[in-house]
């Protein structure tokens, strides 16, 4: 857990950070009133500057009873896990970055895929984050939660580090800001090379370019930013258990020495925020160019004996957008009302995702392959009230509209698609007595599907009849929670939830179809505590557990029924962070983290094992100017695996059927990372 209130000012973050940052103080008492769920935080970067973190996207594991693992090598998006949904790469949690949405739909890959490569760690100023179908401002991706990444404005000291480490890990980080005119340019700079513990060295480069315009004027303000992201790696996939078992590979080992990628993603965005009479008016926009090529085998020679089962997954897109919003406080019967109006919209102009059988990386054929023009538009209302000193209310609602237009090299699969959604949501909120408050949050979200997916009548694989899905996917949800203060030094943030999807879809991008799953229903509870028991010492730790279930039995190929469990669907995680700060400039963060284990079939048949991961990090500081820092990553040299899943595959001489097995990704081994930082 990372903080899970409103406003702090101490704990971990990430280490070699050196910029001396204005310290946050806000008392326990000045939460109450702020929020409208227990489930809503902002975590500030005095907390996580020297958390220990071993990739980019583990940032977001700042949001209590989130998971963010990975079942391949670096420089694809990461796997993520929160209230008992296997998010895949993004699904259901919406990230944003100032503004720019992270996630993509119709993606080759995955839907919802949310690659957060492109952002620097050390440029982040907040995280913001919901949890829960409850907010009127989030729309597409959001029905588990969503968070809002923000940028520094502006650095008191300028920063450069390097930072070397095991299996060929090198980082070259610049960050700082200048004085431009009336504002201030902010600016970053990131090279990594990673070869990786892997039998597979995956000779992992990634180029990352950040820079940040922005100006405050009497009764506003506004920011203007360019980003540009690249990373080209080797991919150790996921291995079958039976090949280690065997002895044909190692625990470290691979299948296919030719997986991997490239990718890069160029983000134009700006927006300002402006008094207009009597309330504020604000506009985000933003324009990026995206494209991917990603090789993966996951079943090596079932399909095809010969040439093996590699693929490629391509994705070309031009993507446009934004969203406007008006906020104003106005009086009514003696009441008064906190208002908020916007519309938000956005355009992927998808001009090429396919699926190709490969072999080496070479095209032997095409399985599908698309042109797809996705626009989704959106406007939504809502507004907060004091009905009594004890009592506030929040109603709002959103009306979401989609269309598809889809050109495929099957005429069968070409088409439109268009849908509509109106989500209501709504929060009551009780107190404060004794510093404690207690929330009812009730309201729909959703996620799209996939526009092929809407469109699709055709396996492109097999060539059967499929019937195309809907558009979007409803979700409902209710959280009861409670936050308090009561206890000194303490504060607390627990609830209880239930999330109903009507149902689970997914268009699977190694298959080039839709994979239908059921309605599903999840039970769950989540505790997060924050403590400093002492001045420079922060304790923080969060617990969740969910209960995930189709609602009607799934049935085999055959009509049978074969359970009611949700397979990835994760039951308990678990974290802890211990940070300590001393005043004669040395500092220390140990953080545990633990991923419980999830059923792989729908019978329950097979489960994973749970994960656990200790991390460690400390730093000193040498002068004003330089600072040393370390880490060490999986402290105890745990063999668990990041992640497992059950299916099919063949390895060559097996059965022509293949063979039923797990298949998993092993965490790295222990590694450590020394950065030597200078700031000037």
């Amino acid at each position: 857990m990372s903080g899970f209130s409103v406003h702090l000012a101490e704990a971990a973050g990430v280490p070699g950070e050196a910029v001396q940052l204005d310290t946050v103080t806000v008392s326990a008492d000045e939460l109450v009133g702020e929020a409208d769920s227990a489930t809503i935080g902002t975590v500030y970067s005095e907390q996580f500057e020297n958390r220990p973190i071993s990739r980019t996207g583990e940032l977001l594991e700042v949001v209590p009873g989130l998971i963010v693992t990975q079942h391949s090598g670096e420089g694809k998006a990461n796997q993520y896990f929160l209230r008992g949904y296997n998010l895949d790469h993004g699904t259901d949690f919406a990230v944003f970055v100032d503004g720019l949405p992270v996630n993509m739909p119709t993606h080759a890959h995955g839907q919802g895929y949310a690659d957060n490569g492109f952002f620097i760690p050390e440029l982040v100023d907040s995280i913001e984050y919901r949890k829960g179908p409850y907010y009127a401002q989030y729309g597409d991706f959001s029905a588990a939660g969503a968070a809002d990444i923000r940028y520094k404005e502006k650095f008191d000291q300028n920063l450069v580090e390097a930072t070397g480490g095991a299996y060929g890990y090198g980082r070259l980080l610049s960050v700082g800001s200048i004085k431009a005119g009336s504002g201030n340019l902010l600016y970053g700079l990131e090279y990594v090379h990673y070869d990786g513990p892997y039998d597979l060295g995956q000779n992992f480069n990634k180029g990352n370019l950040v820079l940040r315009y922005s100006q405050h004027y009497e009764g506003g303000s506004y920011h203007l930013a360019a980003t540009g992201y690249s990373t080209r790696n080797l991919s150790p996939d996921q291995i079958p258990e039976r090949a280690v078992d065997q002895g044909l590979i190692g625990r470290l080992g691979f299948i296919d020495p030719t997986d991997g990628g490239r990718s890069h993603r160029v983000n134009f965005s700006g927006g300002f925020e402006q008094q207009l009479g009597p309330g504020t008016l604000k506009l985000d926009a933003y324009a990026f160019r995206y494209r991917l090529d990603l090789f993966s085998n996951f079943t090596y020679f079932l399909d095809d004996p010969v040439n093996g089962d590699q693929f490629e997954q391509s994705d070309k897109r031009n993507v446009y957008g934004g969203n406007l919003s008006y906020k104003l406080t106005n009086q009514l019967l003696g009441l008064e009302f906190h208002n908020e109006i916007g519309a938000q919209t956005r355009y992927d102009d998808i001009d090429d995702v396919g699926l190709y059988l490969t072999k080496a990386r070479e095209r032997l054929d095409t399985t599908t392959v698309s042109d797809v023009k996705e626009w989704i538009g959106s406007v939504y209302a809502q507004t907060n009230v004091h009905l009594r000193s004890w009592l506030r209310a929040n109603v709002g609602a959103r009306f979401d509209s989609i269309n598809f237009d889809v050109v495929n090299n099957n005429p069968l699969n070409t088409g439109k698609a268009s849908d509509t959604l109106i989500s209501p949501k709504g929060a009551l909120i009780f107190g404060p007595w004794a510093k404690t408050e207690f929330f009812i949050n009730a309201g729909q979200g959703f996620h799209s599907n996939d526009a092929r997916g809407a469109t699709q009548t055709i396996d492109p694989r097999s060539g059967d009849a499929v019937d195309p899905v809907t558009p979007l996917a409803a979700a409902r949800g209710i959280d009861l929670g409670m936050r308090t203060a009561l206890i000194p030094n303490v504060q607390v943030a627990a609830s209880v939830f239930r999330l109903r999807s009507d149902s689970e879809l997914v268009y699977v991008g190694d298959a080039g179809t839709t994979e239908p799953f059921g309605a599903t229903e999840r039970y769950g509870g989540e505790l997060a505590i924050y403590w400093k028991p002492i001045k420079h010492l922060v304790v923080d730790s969060d617990l969740a557990y969910t209960k995930a279930r189709f609602r009607e039995q799934q049935l085999d190929g055959d009509g049978n029924a074969i359970g009611k469990r949700v397979p990835q669907a994760v039951q308990g995680v678990a974290a802890l962070g211990v940070t300590y700060t001393s005043p004669q400039g040395w500092d220390t963060a140990l953080r545990v983290r633990y991923f419980g284990p999830r059923p792989l079939a729908e019978d329950n048949s097979v489960q994973s094992n749970s994960t656990t991961v200790v991390n460690i990090g400390a730093g000193y500081r040498i002068n004003r100017r330089f600072r040393i820092s370390g880490q060490i990553n999986n402290l105890f040299d745990s063999k668990d695996h990041d992640i497992d899943y059950f299916y099919t595959s063949r390895l060559q001489g097996e059965p022509a059927a293949g063979v039923d097995d797990t298949h998993f990704h092993p965490i790295e081994p222990i590694n450590g990372r020394i950065t030597l930082s200078y700031s000037y």
